[in-house]
């Protein structure tokens, strides 16, 4: 059934209590602040939480979205013709609800809308269905995101893990919120091309990892690993380390001007082996982990990779660059990954023959 947005009320299962209320018999403009707050409680972490529920703006997300297996609730659209566009099948139970483009545009975080937004239930990765394409090409290689706040950095990253055939992608605790919109609207559809599994708490993300991982640790700091290669980790490494380690978890249990090389001789922090990133490292089903900027790397992603056997991979910079932005970092990790498996495709096949 199609509702238009003057009519008295709202379909209960578009935003529970919210939605409810309808726009009823208000002048034009509170009917509007009225649907402007509402999009703005949609919008939020918390609702999504709470609620279970996400929203996804534009044609081709919401095409993307419902291949995949994920679950319409509500649509707002300003022309039928883009309703008619979507499986009928997926229509069945979904609240249809005409509003005005300029409702949209007011409504809407994209600079030019595309007059279609869609409630949904939060996709759960093991009910979704992947593209064959893209599971045809998945490689033993995943993503840990490891407190990653910045939205477009994620979704930039998300995209380039869905291109480079990452099987999973997991995010810990303390990253921004894979259905965050801003990430979104970066992720560019990786949502529904490659698992997401959210909110993990460090100790449950060996759960999620294949028999045998190997968890490498994408090296935020060049001059630290290139010091320690060099031997010379008091000369360099430690300054650096400072200023991109910054272990939040025990930053308040350690005092700041205690030495940082005393400290890591006592084993507070995990000791890896640094390799250029351009060295055999996927012998082995390989997951690496990529810190977010501000923050680094955890203090648990190092001990992970160390219990795995694991390195940090340094991808060599120009003196005086302090890093890559984790994006960046992140795509050419994945991307050398995806080479390295290639090659050895390519060499067994050849063997084989």
């Amino acid at each position: 059934m199609i509702w238009n947005s003057k009519q008295s009320s709202l379909d209960s299962t578009a935003t529970d209590e919210h939605l409810e209320q309808g726009a009823g018999d208000v002048t034009r403009h509170r009917r509007r602040a009225f649907m402007r707050s509402i999009m703005t409680i949609v919008k939020s972490r918390s609702f999504r939480e709470r609620k279970g529920k996400i929203l996804l703006e534009g044609r081709r997300l919401i095409a993307d979205a419902l291949k995949a297996g994920a679950v319409p609730k509500v649509f707002f659209f300003s022309r039928l013709e883009y309703v008619k566009e979507l499986p009928a099948h997926k229509l069945k139970g979904v609240s249809l609800i005409k509003v005005k483009f300029e409702d949209i545009k007011d409504w809407s975080d994209l600079v030019a809308p595309q007059g279609i937004m869609g409630i949904f239930a939060k996709p759960d990765c093991v009910k979704m269905t992947y593209p064959e394409t893209q599971l045809h090409h998945s490689l033993p290689l995943l993503l840990i995101c490891d407190n990653l706040r910045d939205p477009g950095n994620l979704g930039t990253i998300l995209r380039s893990a869905a291109g480079a055939g990452c099987s999973k992608v997991l995010l810990t605790k303390g990253c921004v919120d894979a259905w965050e919109p801003k990430v979104l609207r970066a992720g560019m559809g990786a949502h529904f091309q490659v698992p997401i599994i959210n909110n993990l708490e460090w100790e449950s993300v060996p759960n999620y990892l294949p028999p045998d991982t190997r968890v490498y640790v994408a090296d935020n700091c060049g001059l630290y690993a290139q010091a320690q290669m060099s031997n010379k980790a008091s000369d360099h490494g430690w300054v650096c380390d400072r200023r991109f380690l910054k272990f939040h978890k025990y930053e308040e249990e350690v005092e700041e001007d205690k030495d940082l090389e005393t400290r890591a001789s006592k084993g507070w922090l995990p000791e890896l082996e640094v390799q250029n990133y351009d060295l055999d490292w996927t012998e082995a089903p390989a997951a690496v982990v990529v810190g977010g900027e501000t923050h680094g790397v955890s203090l648990e992603s190092l001990q992970l990779a160390e219990s795995t056997g694991g390195k940090r991979l340094l991808i060599p910079v120009v003196p005086g660059v302090d890093s890559l932005n984790s994006a960046m970092a992140a795509s050419i990790l994945l991307f050398e990954g995806k080479r390295q498996l290639r090659v050895k495709a390519e060499y067994l096949s050849r063997d084989r023959s």
